[in-house]
């Protein structure tokens, strides 16, 4: 009876919103990120917060601890390992289980449950066969785990990559993302390497350089939505913190996993001479196009994500920026575990262990490992910010002002000003990413 009410009410719900005049989200299986609704702002001082400390500076409150032999903890997912996002929340869900001595008996998993009322579905029934704890791990997932939160108040449901639950007001609707922006930019460093290298050695041809004289670097992003928009910008930052002179062209494929239409992106941005290929995509398409390529005489190189690419690209690879899943997974169960609130909001970078780029590639540049090594310590150490307004311009100008949270609906940031201190502070007012400012630079193609 609760799903059928459930799903009238979602529907009711989405009625509302088209008659509102908002605009609706495209589908996110990977959990892109639309702006929130309203902020989470923590309520501490915003000079003096870390970057990505998206605690709501609430007490947590104590919670009765399960016995082991009950801890039940039910896990929606979007995929399943074959798919790249997907298989790193599992990987790290089997080292939180095995660092918590959790086993089969109280994790289950749902694999390839759709972004619509199936969600609803699984949840429901996790939380009908008494698990305490249910966790989705797409953006598509929230609405119904959020609606699944209302019918069954006393068990915990948590959206990962959402944005709503401070919104929400449910004291068991939670959110979940890693700075994961941090990692981007640290593999536009490795990119930036190879530029430097390749132009030292004049290895570029005409057609790598933008009738300016810049070095062209290209990106398939699946959706152009804040959490690619800041994972782009990072890995641009990150390549122009050692080689300035590069613009940068961004195609869509209007998918989180789509093997043919990334491999076609790269290839397409690849014919425009571009020599580095990055990604915010789930598949293997794109570096296995660059590998291709690569064999057949292009000189091109992959930047990946989620999974380590070598296997796809064993020569073109030079890296992938990926989440540590394990990082956020062992503290939910862990709360669990030991009777404790989880976060309205987390978000973890390096600081955390929620973040990394993968072994290196054998055709990194001289130094490349050195210069990683630096950059994240100045990451982590607060001496470098990835989103320092003294390193980009947009419409020709610094950048003073810009907001992260959405407040009428139109996936336009409306407040929370979150440049501050000399930076953009991403997952700052929400553990899901809001930058989504367009560089100078950075050329959208579709």
């Amino acid at each position: 009876m609760k799903k059928l009410l459930a799903l009238v009410l979602a529907l009711a719900m989405a009625f509302a919103l088209v008659a509102c005049g908002s605009e609706a989200a495209a589908p996110a299986a990977d959990g892109a990120n639309a702006p929130a609704a309203s902020a989470v702002n923590d309520g501490a001082d915003a000079a003096d917060a870390a970057e990505n400390n998206t605690n709501d500076g609430e007490t947590a409150a104590p919670v009765e601890a399960p016995a082991a032999s009950d801890i039940k903890i039910g896990i929606v997912l979007v995929g399943d390992e074959n798919e790249g996002y997907t298989y790193a929340h599992i990987k790290g869900i089997q080292d939180a289980m095995a660092t918590l001595g959790l086993t089969d008996e109280n994790v289950t998993f749902k694999y390839s449950v759709p972004e619509d009322e199936n969600c609803y579905d699984a949840c429901a029934d996790f939380a009908d066969a008494g698990c305490q704890l249910v966790i989705t791990n797409s953006y598509g997932h929230q609405t119904y785990a959020q609606q699944a939160a209302i019918d069954y108040p006393n068990v915990t449901f948590v959206a990962c990559t959402g944005d709503t639950a401070k919104a929400s007001g449910l004291a068991n609707f939670k959110n979940a993302f890693t700075g994961v922006y941090e990692s981007r930019y640290v593999s536009g460093v490795v990119a930036g390497m190879k530029v430097a290298e390749l132009v030292a050695a004049d290895a570029l041809s005409a057609e790598n350089y933008t009738a300016d004289g810049k070095v062209k670097i290209g990106y398939v992003g699946a959706y152009p939505y804040a959490e690619v928009v800041s994972g782009y910008t990072a890995f641009f930052l990150g390549i122009k913190s050692v080689y300035d002179n590069v613009d940068m062209e961004v195609t869509y494929t209007n998918s989180w996993f789509d093997i043919t239409a990334e491999g076609t992106a790269a290839e397409s941005l690849m014919a425009d001479g571009c020599v580095i290929i990055g990604q915010h995509a789930d598949s293997t398409g794109a570096p296995a196009a660059v590998q291709a390529a690569s064999e057949n005489g292009t000189l091109a190189f992959s930047v990946g994500y989620n999974i380590d690419m070598l296997s796809a690209a064993p020569t073109a690879a030079l890296t992938s920026a990926t989440n540590n899943w394990g990082a956020y997974y062992t503290y939910a169960f862990g709360c669990l575990v030991n009777g404790q609130e989880i976060d309205t909001n987390w978000c973890e970078g390096y600081n955390g262990d929620a973040v990394a780029i993968t072994a290196l590639g054998p055709n990194v540049a001289e130094g490349t490992a050195e210069k990683v090594a630096e950059v994240e310590a100045a990451i982590m150490d607060g001496s470098l910010h990835v989103f320092d307004t003294s390193t980009f311009t947009v419409g020709g100008a610094e950048v003073t002002s810009a907001f992260a949270t959405d407040t009428d609906g139109d996936f336009v940031p409306d407040t929370d000003e979150a440049v501050f201190d000399g930076y953009y502070h991403e997952s700052f007012f929400q553990s899901a990413p809001s930058f989504s400012l367009r560089f100078d630079g950075i050329t959208d193609l579709n």
